[in-house]
């Protein structure tokens, strides 16, 4: 079964697509693994990056989103549901040719609207039927097929982000190293354990990705030193993620040949590749 690991933030705009994309293709690239990522932001960032606007348009026209797994709960007992797993999961996805295993279950603008329903949803026959479980449910099938699967959640802890916390060993907190951004992580920590502790299951705290980091900047180094020396917080990346601008362009959808041409040789690529190696050993280690 593949490690299934969660990124959030409860901020948004502090790289946490882009450090979820870097790393999906570098664990394909440079490490051979088989990825599936699953975007849960109603944002559809990592869903436009990795397939394009052009495609996702004809997605969501098709039903072949994640929306419809959760808009499919909503229905009246009895009602045909509409989501159909082979046709929603795009394989191969990524506009870098050289990556070739990495999957993607794409997500809606929809979500939004659907996310405060899921709370009324019906029960089903002997109450089997959970809000936070419908990912599960709908995914089990098929994460036998990948080594890793990376969860992109929304900037909040409502019923979509738990049910990618749902299926998730562990999770990393993508941050920007200042006050806004660490603000909520305490807060993530402590829902994350009591969703955990609640179904009898550990979800690991993984760990803390710098990201946008600019080295001249007193509230950034000073931010860091912090995370560092909290004993409460989860562990920290020593990868950290420098703002620039290929780094910025890589959450745009480009044609290209490898990931090096992606990050314009600007150290973007050693630093991905860096962060993906630290990734793999934090996250074989809490297995």
């Amino acid at each position: 079964m593949a490690y299934v690991i969660s990124t959030i933030n409860l901020k948004g705009g502090v790289g946490k697509t882009t450090t979820t994309i870097g790393l999906a293709e570098m664990l394909s690239v440079e490490f051979g693994k088989r990825v599936l990522v699953v975007d849960l932001d109603p944002q559809t960032n990592a869903t436009t990056v990795l397939v394009g606007e052009d495609r996702w348009r004809d997605l969501n026209a098709q039903k072949h989103t994640l929306v419809t797994l959760f808009t499919d709960a909503l229905r009246p007992d009895g009602e045909l549901a509409e989501f159909d797993l082979d046709a929603t999961l795009q394989r191969k996805v990524s506009p870098v040719a050289e990556v070739q295993s990495v999957d993607l279950l794409p997500s809606s603008l929809d979500l939004i609207d659907v996310q405060d329903r899921l709370a009324s949803m019906p029960s089903g026959r002997f109450y089997s039927n959970n809000p936070t479980d419908l990912l599960r449910k709908a995914v089990r099938p098929i994460l036998e097929n990948y080594d890793f699967v990376l969860v992109d959640c929304p900037p909040n802890l409502g019923i979509v982000t738990l049910n990618g916390l749902r299926i998730s060993d562990g999770y990393i907190i993508p941050t920007i190293p200042d006050v806004l951004s660490t603000y909520g992580i305490p807060q993530i920590q402590a829902r994350v354990k009591a969703f955990a502790d609640n179904l009898g299951e550990t979800i690991h705290e993984i760990g803390i990705v710098v990201t946008k980091y600019r080295s001249a900047s007193t509230v950034h180094r000073t931010t860091i030193d912090r995370l560092l020396n909290d004993e409460e917080l989860p562990p920290v990346f020593e990868t950290v993620v420098p703002e620039g601008n290929a780094i910025a362009a890589s959450a745009e959808f480009s044609s290209m040949s490898t990931l090096r041409q992606k990050y314009q040789y600007q150290g973007g690529y050693e630093v991905f590749r860096n962060l993906a190696k630290e990734f793999i050993e934090a996250v074989e280690e809490t297995a």
